[in-house]
């Protein structure tokens, strides 16, 4: 049994870029848990939408089944405003209680400011040289409306390296995605149904399946045998 930590910037975030890998894990019995950075504030999110996203974040853990939700509940949007240490105390913490093998988390170039400071914050948490956590891979995937929102720029570009079948958990995948009806678009909005299925489709033409996801393998560490 693996132990995989699957950090989400915003909720949604991990079912838009890796939820068929996460069904995956599941279904291999390896053992789940969700960091979830960030949380709607007031007065910019009414009471109402909060407590929406929140009972939303929790259909989602069940539907992934879980073992345990950590909820940072730092302000959204606002990251760059924060001190990095702390972010990177927050996190630290969190990563440490979960002990990962495998962390799944946004891509560093991604638009949103938010996704940069959280990218930054972990490459500090697990700097190689710290006793604790020590994951032995670190895998970064694209988030529709963050990922090609970007503009051009060799840099800060995603490019894929790993790539992993989803095709018989692409509707379950699209199916969970519906939970979150608060950040529903319609098509031919990037976080439509179909343009989920869309970028699946073309990943797994990418290497000769129908369905899969895409990652950049940030680090991968074999310990001697």
């Amino acid at each position: 049994m693996k132990r995989i930590t699957m950090i989400s910037v915003h909720p949604d975030d991990e079912t838009l870029g890796c939820g068929g890998t996460l069904l995956r894990h599941g279904a291999a019995g390896d053992r789940l848990s969700w960091i979830i950075v960030t949380a709607g504030w007031e007065p910019k999110h009414s009471r109402e939408l909060l407590a929406t996203k929140s009972a939303e974040v929790d259909r989602v853990a069940q539907a992934y089944q879980m073992a345990d939700v950590t909820r940072l509940g730092l302000p959204t949007t606002r990251l760059r405003e924060l001190p990095v240490e702390q972010i990177v105390d927050a996190l630290g913490s969190a990563i440490e209680r979960s002990q990962p093998d495998t962390i799944y988390t946004v891509h560093a170039g991604d638009v949103h400011t938010d996704h940069q400071a959280v990218v930054e914050a972990i490459s500090i948490v697990c700097k190689p040289f710290r006793q604790r956590p020590r994951p032995e891979r670190i895998l970064s995937f694209e988030t529709l409306s963050s990922t090609d929102a970007a503009f051009a720029d060799a840099h800060r570009a995603f490019v894929p390296n790993l790539f992993v079948d989803i095709t018989p958990h692409i509707e379950r995948k699209i199916a969970i995605m519906g939970m979150f009806a608060s950040e529903a678009q319609p098509d031919p909005q990037p976080r439509a149904a179909e343009s989920i299925r869309a970028l699946a489709r073309y990943r797994g033409a990418t290497i000769g399946r129908e369905y899969a996801e895409a990652f950049m393998l940030i680090r991968e560490v074999q310990d001697a045998r």
